[in-house]
């Protein structure tokens, strides 16, 4: 019996620890730890990495390409997702988002990460509009080489979560960014925003205040500054629970971008946090929520790779025009 006891004992403590262990591993770096849960639970899913390509001469200006392991040679060219991470402006990589390549790359994509220049320890580097400039020169490289690797760089949908959501839309809705390197946002495929800042002047956070505070023109970095109803069209996804960003943000951006004329998609997830959109995307959460589904085929319907259409009976979303 006191044999037994203490081997439940030491059961209970071990995962005590290895709890601990886990939220600290979260709090450090959630992305790759959800990157590596993914890939035990989920596996390769026949994806690999294919390059990692510099963008510029700073170490964060870079893209990661995956596509599918055993590609067909002989196949039409892939339309390409190219995605951008989160975390403020101040943190992440795009090396911790491989789950993001093994959500979409079995969907039919080629999955670009875009990895751009951060705020970090008081240095200047990602001070607004590097961000902007990192996307965007992201974008061109991508378009450069991308049929090599069996994409089509005239079938491109951007994609981002939280910071990257804004980098993202910003990029599109702002011509001067591609603009000046010889490129037309309106060739963009579309954009999807997940979890999205698209208002946050007066800035009332650190983050806002590092990467856009020396800004000249504070209203120049608002998203609502470049809204038009000409440009590619939108896919805005949020969760109603979301205390970090409010919903407000898409709801507001899908509204005005249709009240230019332009065409917007919004989906709600009632029940969905901040990051819990992006949790969705990675096993074994994947199967139990649509948004990868909802992204996929929002981004195959503006690509003309394939007749999906975003599903209309998810309780408690809402859907604003598409393009089709």
């Amino acid at each position: 019996m006191r044999i037994l006891v203490w081997a439940l004992g030491a059961f209970v403590t071990l995962i005590v620890v290895g709890g601990i262990a886990l939220q600290f591993a979260i709090w450090r770096n959630g992305p790759a730890v959800l990157s590596a849960i993914d890939r035990v639970a989920g596996g390769s899913r026949n994806v690999a990495r294919l390059a990692t390509i510099s963008t510029g001469d700073h170490p964060a200006q870079k893209i990661i390409v995956w596509g599918p392991e055993n590609p067909d040679s002989e196949g039409p060219a892939l339309p390409v997702l190219m995605f951008a991470h989160g975390g403020s402006w101040r943190s992440g990589d795009p090396e911790d988002y491989g789950f993001i390549a093994r959500a979409f790359v079995p969907e039919g994509f080629l999955v670009v990460l875009v990895g751009y220049r951060l705020v970090q320890d008081g240095a200047g580097d990602g001070i607004y509009p590097a961000m902007l400039e990192d996307t965007a020169r992201a974008v061109d490289r991508a378009r450069q080489d991308i049929a090599l690797y069996g994409g089509d760089p005239d079938r491109i949908v951007l994609a981002g979560h939280s910071a990257g959501a804004y980098n993202v839309v910003m990029t599109a809705l702002e011509r001067q960014w591609l603009g000046r390197l010889g490129m037309d946002a309106d060739a963009l495929a579309g954009v999807v925003g997940i979890s999205g800042p698209y208002d946050f002047f007066p800035y009332d956070s650190p983050s806002t205040i590092a990467a856009f505070g020396p800004a000249p023109d504070p209203q120049a970095t608002q998203v609502g500054t470049h809204i038009r109803g000409d440009g590619p069209p939108m896919l805005l996804i949020h969760g109603k629970k979301d205390d970090l960003v409010g919903i407000h943000n898409s709801r507001n951006l899908a509204r005005e971008i249709e009240n230019l004329g332009g065409t917007a998609t919004l989906r709600i997830y009632p029940e969905m946090k901040h990051n819990d959109p992006l949790v969705a995307m990675a096993a074994p959460w994947r199967g139990r929520r649509d948004v990868v589904r909802t992204i996929a085929d929002f981004a195959h319907t503006v690509s003309g790779t394939a007749s999906g259409s975003l599903p209309d009976n998810v309780p408690g979303t809402a859907t604003a025009k598409l393009a089709r």
